[in-house]
């Protein structure tokens, strides 16, 4: 097994270039995960090299077998350059990057059978990773089957977003698209009912209906959807709100609609 010792050899400086900078992560279609159990859920045909401590090596036990041939030992002092957290784990991968189209979002395959229709997280703009995480995570315990993002949204391979997923990044479908409201008009065409969450001049959540193939538009955490998205869409939403709020968070927001989705197609 090789091993590296020196917090400045070349594969630890293409670590830390590939956990802060979005074009190299775009450029080699790669990305870093770090942490026991991200790296050990995630699929180990999508793992191009794993890097391990010797202490951690030993915690994992014969977790790590099924990617020995991947494994690279690194050196406490290369690994607390190499990690994006303060306190690391001890084990860190390179993985590829999952490619889908948008046809892969409408979850053909779960079609079959007369299971539940398409069911899409949709995304303009989203700014915090902590939150565009969070939703991917809901969203797959959601049964939602794919996610559309716009290019203004923050990296899906940003380390924090890819904690914060908890793994779904490799099971939930994603589309980041350049062209945003061509996109929702090709869903549109494919029989996508499109329901904005906004304020102005929309109805309760909780008085439509999203039993056929649908989905929830979510706007910037700032700023919300664009006047051009909210037109656009075949309906306009709200979360009914108390007190003197003005707004919940995205992901929030984002989470409660996806479930009262789930909640009314396991009634049907």
């Amino acid at each position: 097994m090789e091993e590296i010792t020196s917090a400045s050899n070349s594969r630890v400086r293409r670590l830390v270039l590939l956990r802060q900078k979005a074009k190299e992560r775009r450029q080699s279609q790669s990305f870093v995960i770090e942490g026991e159990r991200l790296v050990l859920d995630a699929p180990a045909e999508q793992l191009e090299e794993v890097y391990i401590t010797r202490a951690a090596l030993d915690r994992v036990g014969e977790r790590i077998k099924p990617l020995e041939g991947k494994l690279i030992l690194l050196s406490e002092d290369a690994m607390a350059k190499a990690a994006d957290t303060i306190s690391p784990q001890g084990i860190l991968a390179v993985a590829r990057q999952p490619q889908y189209i948008l046809q892969d979002l409408l979850g053909n395959r779960a079609l079959q059978g007369g299971r539940k229709p398409p069911l899409l997280l949709i995304l303009e703009d989203i700014q915090d990773p902590g939150n565009l995480g969070t939703m991917f995570r809901t969203a797959e315990a959601a049964g939602v089957t794919g996610i559309l993002m716009s290019r203004g949204t923050v990296d899906v391979f940003n380390p924090k977003t890819v904690r914060s997923t908890m793994s779904s990044v490799f099971r939930m479908p994603f589309v980041v698209t350049e062209d945003f409201h061509g996109a929702l008009r090709e869903l549109q065409e494919k029989g996508i009912r499109l329901y904005a969450a906004c304020l102005q001049e929309s109805r309760s959540y909780d008085r439509e209906t999203y039993l056929g193939s649908c989905g929830f538009l979510i706007g910037n955490e700032g700023n919300g959807l664009t006047e051009e998205t909210i037109r656009l869409a075949d309906a306009r939403i709200h979360i009914p709100m108390e007190g003197s709020i003005e707004s919940l968070n995205a992901a929030m927001s984002a989470g409660i609609l996806m479930y009262e989705a789930m909640r009314q197609r396991h009634l049907q």
